[in-house]
């Protein structure tokens, strides 16, 4: 893909911009130890008799470069410890070498693993690394059957409870400082949570059986804390990392736009959160995406087999299919 010096807006903005950056898939829904270099995506080559775990869930270790250095986080941290931490010694990944751990919102395919990977390894964690979160990160969630389930009786179930990420849990092991946040927030350098995303679509109303324990009441829960990652990676664009998009990725995509001012978007990785979708939702996002015609996308995750194959077959161009371990590059050694 050509670099976009002109028109993408990669002076003057609110998130300033990285030299480099590199994101690094720890786990996700699928992995294939045989797939090949694609683009900007660098596969882990694993040894024989060694394979990854992937799961339903995400996390990423996050490399970014400004001013000539580099800082490296984590956001979001999937759900099986053990298999995590695995992945993350067959990757090199040594939390010891974090700057920050950020969550994008309190489902537990997200959050699953956090607790059990700062046990693990406390001695080489710095103490009062930030942790942060956005609204109701802590909250009990829960998820109602589908009105039309596989098994008979499916719409009168009650909700299934999601669980909790404990805070007073993190707190007693006196590692890392839990920072809440609401409106953009620079990790390390050069890289920001979204703080809350606007709603400007008129079809990304999120999932009514999603719902959220308030005080004592079960309510819809739309999120309104969750939190995505967004970089303006010099003569680039905008790359934007999703994890379930549970506000739209279509949104979330328009939000980074909005508080970086920069419009050319060269990346777009993470969940669209499409999975089960109805085909008119999956085709509304996938007219919106072809407008804002980023470089590459890589759909993972939540964003279901349906919608993966539509990206797929319309943006053939850009698509990228992403396995456990694969490390995008952006920057000067994108080729």
């Amino acid at each position: 893909m050509p670099d976009h010096e002109e028109g993408c807006g990669c002076g003057a903005t609110g998130v300033h911009p990285v030299d480099s950056l590199a994101v690094t898939v720890i786990t996700d829904n699928y992995y294939d130890r045989l797939r090949p270099d694609q683009k900007i995506a660098r596969r882990a080559k694993i040894a024989h008799g060694n394979s990854m775990h992937s799961e339903h869930g995400l996390s990423y270790h996050i490399e970014a470069t400004a001013s000539g250095r580099t800082q490296a986080f984590m956001f979001d941290y999937g759900v099986e410890g053990e298999p995590i931490v695995k992945n993350m010694k067959l990757l090199g990944i040594d939390l010891g070498r974090l700057e920050a751990f950020a969550l994008s919102h309190g489902h537990y395919d997200h959050w699953g693993s956090l607790i059990y990977l700062l046990k693990k390894h406390k001695a080489r964690i710095k103490r009062d690394t930030p942790l942060y979160v956005g609204e109701e990160a802590f909250a009990r969630r829960f998820s109602r059957p589908p009105a039309k389930g596989d098994q008979p009786g499916d719409a009168q179930k009650e909700p299934e409870d999601l669980g909790h990420l404990a805070r007073e849990k993190i707190e007693r092991l006196g590692l890392v400082e839990i920072v809440e946040i609401t409106s953009p927030t620079e990790v390390v350098p050069g890289a920001f949570l979204t703080g809350n995303i606007e709603r400007v679509t008129a079809y990304e109303k999120g999932l009514a059986r999603h719902l959220v324990k308030r005080g004592k009441a079960l309510e819809h829960d739309s999120f309104p804390g969750e939190q995505a990652l967004v970089f303006n990676v010099k003569e680039k664009g905008l790359v934007v990392v999703s994890s379930c998009a549970h506000a739209g990725i279509i949104n979330t995509i328009r939000h980074a736009q909005k508080i970086s001012g920069v419009e050319h978007v060269h990346a777009v990785l993470g969940g669209f959160h499409l999975t089960g979708a109805e085909p008119a939702l999956i085709e509304q996002t996938l007219a919106d995406m072809k407008r804002i015609h980023p470089d590459y996308i890589a759909p993972m995750h939540c964003t279901g087999f349906e919608a993966i194959t539509a990206f797929a077959r319309e943006m053939p161009e850009q698509f990228i299919l992403n396995t456990v371990g694969t490390r995008y590059v952006f920057g000067p050694g994108e080729t």
